[in-house]
């Protein structure tokens, strides 16, 4: 427990830069809430939008009252994190467990700096823990404790029970992150009712070696979820062949995925996670804004 309230103050010292400077402005610049929440309706005055005018209420009074809407921003943001033998296995310094206690920390955090709330669903082939949505820094730093504590007892991986869960959980659309590695088929089918109730972004975390294995060749490979041992031979025209599988898996998740409107975000234990969700905010901003004219 000790070396993990250690690794934990290594991560909040580790996002507290990022997240002060670089993501909290731009996280609040593309996920605004529901939207306008009406407040009241009032008597028009001179400069009031027309377009506000209420014709039911003018007419019923025989003076010209407008709506008044108020910004409503507050979010409950759910992560959907993968918790299965492969998304905890890895190689050198950063394994990809690591890399997704980085990027669910960059967003929480910038999460509730913006008085969101954060919420957790962690699952291997089924639920492994529920964390609900609640406001506040100390709530988003044990929301971290429990996915860095997290003993799950499934290997393998099932995303339905997740996607079932949030369903009964989340009562109003809310932003919801999927964290994996996403080694496994993912469906247009499965992910439709989940995209069409809420603002589903995925986010893929693979070791460099997952999607180009060193050219090695004869060497045991073991499957992190199954145990199951085989022997392949890594050689340079074998290693191209796995390259092109994996690439093909990708590929065919991000046409399941753009199907039913969900963003994908790439990355790899090496990346600069900042970085990388920086310029996914941005591009996502100018793709709003090319979408809506704003």
């Amino acid at each position: 427990m000790p070396d993990m309230d250690k690794r934990l103050r290594q991560l909040q010292l580790q996002t507290r830069y990022p997240v002060e400077h670089m993501l909290a402005g731009e996280y609040r610049s593309v996920f605004k809430g529901r939207g306008m929440d009406f407040d009241e309706i009032r008597p028009y005055e001179e400069g009031d939008d027309v377009r506000s005018i209420d014709w039911n209420v003018t007419a019923r009074t025989g003076k010209p009252h407008i709506k008044r809407y108020i910004e409503e921003r507050e979010l409950a943001v759910w992560f959907l994190i993968d918790t299965s033998a492969s998304c905890r296995a890895g190689h050198g310094l950063r394994t990809k467990w690591d890399t997704m206690h980085e990027i669910c920390a960059l967003i929480a955090l910038s999460a509730v700096r913006n008085n969101d709330r954060v919420g957790l669903i962690l699952f291997s082939d089924r639920i492994e823990h529920i964390n609900p949505p609640r406001k506040g820094r100390m709530h988003a730093m044990h929301l971290l404790s429990d996915l860095m504590n997290a003993e799950p007892t499934g290997r393998k991986t099932d995303l339905q029970p997740a996607l079932d869960t949030l369903a009964h959980l989340a009562h109003r659309r809310c932003l919801t992150f999927i964290i994996s590695d996403f080694l496994f088929d993912t469906h247009r089918d499965q992910l439709g009712p989940s995209s069409f109730q809420q603002d589903l972004i995925a986010i893929a975390v693979n070791d460099p070696q997952e999607m180009k294995p060193p050219a090695c060749g004869l060497t045991a490979v073991k499957d992190s979820e199954t145990g199951e041992t085989m022997l392949c031979d890594l050689n340079p025209t074998h290693q191209s062949d796995y390259t092109r599988a994996f690439e093909t898996q990708r590929t065919a998740l991000k046409t399941e995925l753009e199907t039913v409107g969900t963003d994908l975000i790439e990355l790899t234990t090496q990346s600069d996670c900042p970085e990388v969700l920086t310029l996914f905010f941005r591009n996502r901003l100018r793709r709003t804004a090319d979408e809506t004219g704003g």
